[in-house]
């Protein structure tokens, strides 16, 4: 077991993505390619977790595009991963807050944390 994070430490690459949890408002830049051309598109919504450690890292984000929820998981150390902005910083108290699927509305909201 320990020869793999031996292995994993020595291909593990850096990468410079700010510090956020679940509840955090956060914009995605996502490389995308289509055919020989390569584009920049953004997925901006609510972080539902942030599961897993090291190059297993994964982050759920959740938007709505207009009546329909569309979630997405990322991997932090993916190449495709552009930058990330944290718009919006939330106040919640779980770590994985999949109770947001059933909220609609001002159910939905969730408060900011100011500083």
């Amino acid at each position: 077991m320990d020869l793999i994070k031996v292995a994993e430490k020595a291909f593990e690459v850096e990468n410079n993505l700010p510090k956020f949890s679940a509840g955090d408002t956060i914009t995605v830049h996502y490389k995308i390619k289509e055919g020989n051309k390569e584009r920049i598109q953004d997925f901006r919504g609510v972080v539902i977790q942030v599961k897993g450690a090291g190059t297993n890292k994964t982050f759920t984000v959740r938007k709505m595009s207009g009546n329909i929820g569309v979630e997405r998981i990322f991997p932090m150390t993916s190449p495709f991963i552009d930058g990330i902005d944290i718009n919006k910083t939330g106040s919640v108290r779980r770590a994985r807050i999949f109770y947001q699927r059933q909220r609609t509305g001002k159910k939905a909201r969730i408060k900011e944390k100011r500083f």
